[in-house]
């Protein structure tokens, strides 16, 4: 009976927070709205999410969801750096396939995800079959350390918190 009415909690949960930081104010209104968007959506969605995936461990989740940021922020100085000091001519961006080992679609999506937010690092295509994702790097002189490091640092990871 909760599962009817209450078919995906965290997402309940994600939408009540998403929409109070978008309303940006606090107010008995807001969260009662917050509220009913936080319950319906899931429930209208629910027949599209047949096999929900089931995630592993919370220490690893929040684990991932750190190095993501710390990893955004060191970006953003590395880009910054390439941007103001390099010459163009002095880049070496590179189209990058990397081979996954992950089979769960909300898995790949999430590492898609990590990659495009990610400065100077964008997702562009998954293969047809699903096991190869093809990835843009702005500045990758050794586009094999870039393909080691995403499957170590983040793949890795996602494969113990979904599979």
């Amino acid at each position: 009976m909760i599962r009817k009415f209450l078919p995906h909690p965290w997402l309940t949960l994600l939408l009540i927070v998403v929409w109070q930081m978008l309303v940006n104010t606090l107010s008995l209104g807001n969260l009662v709205l917050g509220l009913i968007l936080g319950l319906t959506i899931p429930i209208l969605t629910a027949p599209y999410w047949p096999n929900r995936p089931r995630l592993r461990s919370l220490p690893r989740i929040v684990e991932y969801i750190v190095i993501v940021l710390w990893d955004i922020i060191v970006a953003n100085v590395q880009v910054a750096g390439v941007i103001l000091f390099k010459r163009n001519a002095d880049t070496r961006p590179a189209w990058i396939d990397i081979p996954l080992k992950l089979h769960t679609p909300e898995a790949i999506t999430v590492l898609a995800g990590t990659i495009t937010m990610t400065p100077g690092t964008i997702s562009s295509d998954l293969s047809a079959d699903g096991h190869t994702l093809l990835v843009h790097c702005l500045h990758a002189p050794d586009p094999d350390a870039v393909r080691a490091q995403i499957k170590s640092r983040y793949e890795r990871r996602l494969m113990e918190i979904f599979e």
